[in-house]
């Protein structure tokens, strides 16, 4: 079992395939360089079974395949029918997050090859405006992949939306009605200072308790659970009925750090505890040098026992994170 010292339970990892993508979102890494996807630096997929393997029996419940774009790495499912063979050994499930601008031909192989649960990012409904966030004008493949997934039998289908003041925020309303007509789980994520560039400023953040008077106003919304537990998001369902659930992640202003379970590894075999970590620990060239399974999970150990207690985003002493969303994975 891993533990942090503030006797959080681990049991959720996330782990970066790539830090390349095909999106250039704003608020991520407009202008990406550095990236490791096609190098040396980037963990193989025998690595990354051979870590995730570890990481299991220590008492990892959840993966979640992250990038960049996951899907920019070839042969992904190859490594999904790796992973998959850990559920014998405690994994409960394998999930993946992902823009889905390439997702739809590629959901069925996935799904036989061991992938549970699908979560896209969608931060806008008209594609003009899907463009000016994202830079790309992949917006009908988007909804198409999230229309494969639910034909695909994928359970629990999430859609993620980044909600910034002044670009979306006058779509919450539709982004909404979008859950109820496909019976989806939409998420509001409030904007976080996790952009390459560093240009976050605080007048582009819409609280989630302002998203969620919108919403309310539009499809009243009754709160499912008094407590959040684990989770990253109040959930809500619609009072009338309707299919659909709405999620709200209060990352900056009601944040979840007090009862986190997550850990990440990078793409290129970092291990951070935060997204806004500004400390890593180099498992990669632990593993590479020929070091001992015993090593290995001592250094796992020694950095979850560092976990942060939670960010710092709203104290004067807060300290960008060491890297983008992008190089982190979500």
């Amino acid at each position: 079992m891993l533990c942090d010292s503030y006797n959080r339970r681990i049991r959720d990892l996330r782990v970066s395939v790539t830090d390349r993508c095909n999106f250039r979102c704003f608020y991520c890494d407009p202008n990406p360089v550095g990236c490791t996807s096609n190098n040396y630096d980037l963990l193989t997929f025998r690595e990354i079974d051979f870590l995730c393997a570890i990481f299991v029996s220590l008492g990892i419940e959840k993966i979640r395949l992250t990038g960049g774009e996951p899907l920019v790495r070839k042969d992904l499912e190859l490594l999904v029918a790796k992973l998959e063979r850990l559920k014998r050994g405690g994994l409960r499930e394998l999930a993946m997050i992902t823009n889905g601008s390439s997702f739809a031909k590629k959901a069925v192989l996935l799904r036989s090859s061991g992938l549970d649960r699908v979560t896209f990012s969608l931060d806008s409904l008209k594609p003009a405006n899907f463009r000016s966030i994202t830079g790309s004008d992949k917006l009908y493949d988007v909804l198409n992949a999230i229309d494969a997934a639910r034909s695909t039998g994928y359970r629990q289908i999430k859609v993620n939306a980044v909600v910034v003041r002044g670009r979306n925020d006058d779509e919450i309303v539709e982004l909404a009605r979008f859950a109820r007509t496909n019976d989806l789980n939409v998420r509001f994520i409030e904007f976080m200072p996790l952009d390459g560039g560093r240009t976050w400023d605080r007048t582009q953040l819409v609280p989630a308790a302002e998203i969620r008077e919108t919403i309310n106003q539009a499809f009243p919304i009754i709160l499912m659970n008094p407590s959040r537990g684990a989770e990253t998001a109040w959930r809500y369902r619609f009072a009338d009925g309707a299919g659909g659930e709405i999620g709200l992640i209060a990352s900056v202003t009601n944040a979840f750090c007090g009862a986190c379970s997550r850990i990440r590894l990078t793409a290129d075999g970092q291990i951070r505890t935060c997204l806004f970590s500004t400390k890593e620990y180099d498992l990669r060239s632990l593993l590479r040098s020929g070091a001992s399974r015993n090593e290995i999970v001592d250094l796992i150990r020694f950095a979850v026992a560092r976990k942060e207690s939670g960010h710092t985003i709203n104290s004067p002493i807060f300290k960008y994170s060491s890297r983008s969303m992008s190089a982190i994975g979500g």
